[in-house]
């Protein structure tokens, strides 16, 4: 590729090239010196999975990849110990530094998805910070005043509204700022939410007598829902790790408008050729539900294989067309007995919340055994070894099958919890809270568990995961 065209694919999908000249100039040195670009990308493993949200900023820096530079992927164990607050009205709960490296394990599998693994670095700025000493720390806090870091947004927005602001939290542009320094990145890549940071990034590289970085930002990808970001606490996000059938579900039900910032931002096509199909759609030569089959079946192959899209799509018919059942459903162990079927449905984790669950029946989208169910028929009974399949909407199977449910809580040391209980045939975790309230939470791996109980550390963060609307759950009393 040409320069021209280089920079034309590079743009494609982003908001702003801070500055384009200087990427136009780092281009031109890296082809005639040979010497390829350190382009970065730092994301916090504040959380296990990656979804298609993420992705918009790993697919450009694939882009830059494929053009022969190096591929940073700095994953932030330092900066998630802090907690990034981009977008955020509220302090961000701290993690452990076990729960951040567990998270960058699975981070690690999930970008080599869309990343080349034998042309990628992986780094960690704990590298650095780590031994950073406390007197290197005050020497970079000075080159930042505490003016230009309040000038940004999110805490503007917080001192207008009387929110704290944590001291810690002022301290992460800085820490990010200095991650361009420490690996002498020429260009940074980010979501809009990240430019404060990035150009944070940009100052200090001067002060420190290195090229400033290029900023490239990315939008934040529309979920589902086509009104929010992607995000899992909003329910409209797609997994990366999901299965293909369910990824090929949730694509199809995204608008037809919401369909092309998909394909702008989830594929490899040209901006020519995403226009030449908007225009055949708007001619009525091509249909936009074969287009959105494409996209989705573009989008499988990428985290799971071609052969997997085609029976995704095959799955998908079968299902939707003939209003069949899939031959492939989940099944989970649930406690015997007597059950409202709104709470049923958030103990199969298929509602968040009773509330959701009733909202589902009154919308007449919830079936039992293929018999739809109103909010005047919510009894259900789950017998010891039966079986019952549950439905919500058209794309989303459960088998339920009744087990006997026999928890015994544990007394822990905790500021707010009493005890703990957990069952692992079905996943069930008991909690009762020195407060008086004791709640059912579902769907929960056993090494939660272990460390709700073992550290009240965790017991905090478990808190700020119900806060966030992590766990599916019932109050029990």
């Amino acid at each position: 590729m040409t320069i021209d065209e280089q920079l034309d694919y590079l743009r494609k999908g982003a908001v702003e090239v801070i500055r384009e000249e200087d990427l136009r100039a780092k281009l031109e040195r890296s082809a005639r010196t040979g010497v390829p670009l350190r382009v970065k990308y730092g994301a916090d493993p504040t959380a296990p999975d990656i979804h298609l949200g993420h992705t918009v900023v790993i697919r450009k820096l694939r882009a830059f990849q494929e053009l022969g530079h190096t591929a940073i992927f700095l994953i932030g164990d330092f900066t998630g110990l802090i907690g990034d607050p981009s977008g955020k009205n509220a302090t961000r709960p701290q993690l452990t530094r076990e729960e951040i490296n567990a998270n960058a394990e699975t981070y690690k599998a999930q970008i080599f998805k869309l990343l080349d693994p034998a042309k990628t670095v992986i780094d960690f700025n704990s590298r650095w910070m780590d031994t950073l000493g406390s007197d290197g720390f005050v020497r970079l806090a000075s080159r930042v005043t505490v003016k230009q870091i309040l000038e940004r947004d999110d805490f503007q927005k917080r001192l207008t509204e009387e929110r704290p602001i944590a001291l810690h939290e002022l301290l992460y542009p800085l820490v990010q700022g200095y991650d361009s320094v420490a690996l002498t990145a020429d260009v940074e890549l980010g979501g809009t939410d990240q430019k404060f940071n990035m150009l944070v990034g940009r100052n200090l590289q001067r002060e420190s007598e290195q090229q400033p970085q290029v900023v490239i930002t990315m939008p934040l990808l529309e979920g589902t829902d086509g009104v929010q970001k992607m995000s899992k606490s909003y329910g409209n996000y797609i997994g990366i790790n999901e299965a293909a059938p369910e990824m090929f579900g949730k694509v199809m039900s995204v608008s037809d408008e919401l369909m092309w910032r998909y394909y702008e931002l989830l594929t490899d096509l040209r901006t020519d050729e995403i226009a030449r199909l908007r225009a055949a759609t708007q001619a009525g030569e091509r249909n936009p539900r074969d287009l959105k089959v494409e996209l989705a079946k573009r989008i499988i192959a990428d985290f799971h294989s071609p052969s997997d899209a085609e029976a995704a799509e095959a799955e998908f018919n079968r299902v939707f067309k003939r209003k069949e059942i899939p031959d492939e459903i989940e099944e989970r162990a649930v406690a015997e007995g007597e059950w409202k079927l709104p709470r049923l449905l958030v103990a199969g984790s298929l509602a968040l919340s009773v509330a959701e669950g009733r909202r589902l029946l009154e919308q007449g989208g919830v079936r039992v055994n293929g018999e739809q169910r109103r909010v005047k028929d919510v009894d259900v009974t789950l017998r010891a070894g039966e079986t019952l399949l549950l439905q919500v909407g058209k794309r989303r199977f459960l088998r339920v099958h009744g087990v006997a449910e026999n928890i015994l809580r544990e007394q822990v040391d905790s500021d707010s919890l009493a005890s703990v209980g957990y069952n692992p045939e079905t996943q069930t975790l008991e909690v009762e809270f020195k407060h008086g309230g004791v709640y059912r939470y579902y769907n929960i791996p056993a090494h939660e568990y272990d460390e709700l109980k073992n550290a009240d550390s965790l017991g905090h963060y478990f808190n700020e995961n119900i806060k966030a609307g992590a766990y599916s759950y019932i109050r029990v009393n």
